[in-house]
């Protein structure tokens, strides 16, 4: 079936005329009609102006346009309502931002278009992408492919549900401090969270300005780095970027793996890993090994702080950042009596529970008298983390852990707890704490029901070749990137 194709596999088929453009995106409309009434990936799609992308890309291909021009030409991809793109919808999971509209096309969706992309599409988030589990959006909870009884990870679930169903070949999420990675994983997909600086944050909604990242949704290692090339660039719309040359990703991809040394991180053997996923993991560690890696132990020992120190500085930018939404300058209102009461009402009335949560948790760590006791602290630890993973480099080429600790729990087991909400990121908060790239792969299944395990890989900062190496090697040497979520039974869930 179409829609099970990877984006390679569909450039391929394009580039003969074996499929269209237009057939490609109708196969992902057809499965989002199927599957999505249950599913609840997508808030809303133009069709009007996919189609029209879709034809427009036909049209090039018949001209003599090709992959080697444009290597996603044709290709539908979805983005994370959290991503600017002109005319369409920007809500971010929030009512906060009423029917606002983007004005302008993110960087990252100027770089897919320019790629050929058929860019289609809003998917569902935690609001202003607070949360591991989509259970925050403002409008729908989104609902695992492979068990609808249970959450697909967040703040990134649309991307990776929908990615995981066939609805789209590909999506666009934000990472954090894990909601690239931890959706990936618990849908069984591919997820990476580039090196801070490698992709430009222009046109992302800020949740936490020197945590965030964007990156790929795929369905294997190698449209992950066709993806990620992409994306990448220097960008003088976004201070925060970096002017550094981007090598050739796809290049990287040779499966060999001799003479490569993979660190084991002593402090992320904690209590509370399921069983299936310890197992799975360290199968995939001796299939690193055996396709001629070295598997050596590396401290991290400031990660036991991270989850701390990544709640203070993520929820004290969050308060800075969230500030712009005020009833006045755009976006939903509720008006008062003067402008104090009317900005008072509005956030009131179109923040949710955990935007707010975290809105007073950094406003607080912020205020006089706290600053430097929680928020500048934060900041010395976080440099601590850093240089334990710039140490830990100097030995290894590469860290592998869990992505998560459990597989994919049910809706709303944890939405009443959320300390044990925030440590469903246990493992991945450190990539962002510390600026390094990651990605999760698939790497098993629990037994009964079947449900997706993800290893997480992590190279040193603009290691992403060395990282797409390691996991192609490896996805290639197993076939859990091939298995497919149960679609009859998605579509026929109540």
């Amino acid at each position: 079936m179409l829609h099970r194709l990877t984006i390679s596999e569909l450039t391929r088929r394009i580039a003969r005329r074996e499929c269209s453009a237009v057939e490609a995106l109708e196969a992902c409309l057809a499965q989002i009609d199927r599957v999505d009434g249950q599913l609840r990936a997508f808030l809303s799609v133009d069709r009007e102006d996919a189609r029209a992308q879709a034809m427009a890309a036909d049209k090039e291909i018949a001209a003599g346009g090709s992959a080697v021009e444009k290597p996603l030409l044709g290709v539908p991809i979805a983005l994370k309502d959290v991503l600017a793109h002109k005319g369409q919808p920007l809500n971010c999971g929030s009512r906060i931002l009423g029917k606002f509209v983007s004005p302008y096309d993110a960087t990252v969706v100027t770089k897919l278009k320019d790629a050929g992309a058929v860019v289609f599409g809003r998917l569902n988030m935690d609001e202003f992408a607070m949360g591991s589990s989509t259970e925050n959006s403002a409008f729908q909870t989104t609902l695992n492919p492979w068990d609808t009884t249970r959450i697909p990870g967040g703040s990134s679930g649309g991307c990776a549900a929908s990615v995981s169903a066939g609805e789209c070949f590909a999506s666009i999420g934000s990472d954090t401090g894990g909601s690239i990675r931890q959706p990936a994983a618990l849908c069984g997909c591919v997820g990476v969270k580039p090196t801070y600086g490698r992709v430009s944050r222009f046109g992302l909604v800020a949740f936490a300005s020197s945590l965030d990242q964007i990156g790929p949704f795929t369905r294997d290692v190698r449209d992950a780095a066709l993806l990620t090339q992409v994306l990448s660039g220097y960008d003088r719309r976004d201070s925060t970027s970096i002017p550094q040359a981007v090598p050739s990703y796809i290049e990287s991809l040779t499966g060999d793996l001799r003479g490569m040394k993979i660190g084991l991180v002593k402090e992320f053997m904690v209590g509370g890993l399921d069983p299936a996923v310890d197992e799975a993991v360290t199968a995939a560690v001796r299939k690193i090994q055996s396709l001629g890696a070295e598997v050596v132990e590396v401290s991290l020992p400031h990660s036991e702080y991270a989850v701390a120190t990544y709640y203070i500085i993520a929820t004290a930018e969050a308060s800075s950042n969230l500030a712009r939404f005020d009833g006045i300058r755009y976006g939903a209102r509720v008006d008062g009596a003067d402008p104090m009461e009317l900005n008072s009402r509005t956030r009131g009335a179109g923040f949710g529970p955990e935007v707010k949560r975290r809105i007073i948790l950094g406003t607080y760590v912020l205020s006089s008298g706290y600053y430097d006791a929680y928020y500048l602290r934060a900041q010395k630890v976080r440099t601590l983390i850093r240089n334990d993973f710039l140490k830990a480099f100097e030995k290894v080429d590469a860290i592998v852990s869990p992505t998560t600790p459990t597989a994919a729990f049910k809706v709303g087991e944890k939405a009443a707890d959320p300390l044990q909400m925030y440590l469903s990121d246990i493992f991945t908060i450190s990539c962002n704490l510390s600026g390094i790239c990651g990605m999760s792969v698939p790497c098993g299944f629990t037994a009964s029901p079947k449900l997706p395990i993800g290893l997480q890989i992590l190279g040193k900062p603009f290691g992403e070749k060395t990282m797409f190496r390691l996991a192609h090697a490896y996805e290639q040497s197993t076939g859990w990137h091939r298995e497919w979520c149960p679609e009859s039974e998605i579509a026929n869930a109540s």
